[in-house]
This record gives structure tokens, C-alpha cells and sequence, in this order.
């Protein structure tokens, strides 16, 4: 998913270009434009537990506006913190858990502070780039 500026609606893409030190191409992040400040480690790249999403969406009976980058299923996010992992070509580091925010909260009209507690997702640095696509599956690396 891509926001070219700072709350500005996100949008899915099939694909996205993910740049080293910068972010995928288009989006808020990349562009230097997002919420918060963009080139500190683990700014380039958020990802989210399409399970969690599920989960939280069933119980609010509504869709999360999430607003991180990639949405993967069948991987242990919290795990890849301090870790390399590839997702498709792309290689990334895990930098830290993407814990939910006031933003994030207000966006949504409430109820995903709490819920996303260690369960929001990873923030992630690019270390080597190329193109991401959907089905791409994250794979660790050592």
C-alpha cells in the first residue's frame, strides 16, 4: 500500500519498487512526506499480520485503516527484529515493532490502539531493493 503524502488516502498496487535507504517508490516515506520523520532506521518499509487485520476487522465489524506498506500472511513479525528476511527480491532488516500511534487511532474513529498493542506490525530498512509484488512470501535469511 502507497500514500504519496501524509494522510492522503493509501492505496493497493500490484507492485512497488522498494529503494535502500529510502522506502517504496510513491510513497509518503520515500518522498520525505509521511507523519512522521522519514530516512531514521526502520522508516523505509511497515509491514502488518494479515490474520491480526482480520481479527480486529471482524471484531469492529469494519475494515483497520492500517497504513502500513505490505500486508503478509503466515510470517512471525515480532520475531524479525534484529533479523535479515527476504520478501520477494528484496532484502529488508527488521528495525523494530510498528506499535500503533494516536494517529493511527484517530484515523480510525478508535477501538485499534489497545488491540494493535505488539500485534501493529515491523518497521523494516531496505538493504537491498528491487521490486515487490503481491504473493511475494518473506523468507528469513541468516
Amino acid at each position: 500500500m502507497l500514500a504519496p503524502a501524509a494522510e492522503a488516502p493509501a492505496h493497493e498496487v500490484g507492485r512497488a519498487l522498494a529503494v535502500p535507504g529510502r522506502g517504496l517508490e510513491g510513497d509518503r516515506y520515500a518522498e520525505g512526506s509521511g507523519t512522521f520523520a522519514s530516512g531514521r532506521p526502520g522508516s523505509a518499509l511497515t509491514l502488518v499480520d494479515a490474520d491480526v487485520l482480520d481479527e480486529l476487522g471482524a471484531a469492529r465489524g469494519a475494515p483497520v485503516d492500517h497504513r502500513r506498506n505490505v500486508v503478509v500472511r503466515g510470517a512471525d513479525l515480532n520475531a524479525m527484529v534484529g533479523h535479515a528476511f527476504a520478501i520477494g527480491e528484496v532484502v529488508c532488516r527488521g528495525s523494530r515493532l510498528c506499535e500503533p500511534c494516536a494517529h493511527l487511532e484517530r484515523l480510525n474513529a478508535g477501538g485499534v490502539l489497545r488491540p494493535l498493542v505488539h500485534r501493529g506490525g515491523l518497521r523494516a530498512d531496505i538493504v537491498a531493493g528491487g521490486t515487490l509484488h503481491v504473493g511475494d512470501k518473506v523468507v528469513a535469511r541468516s
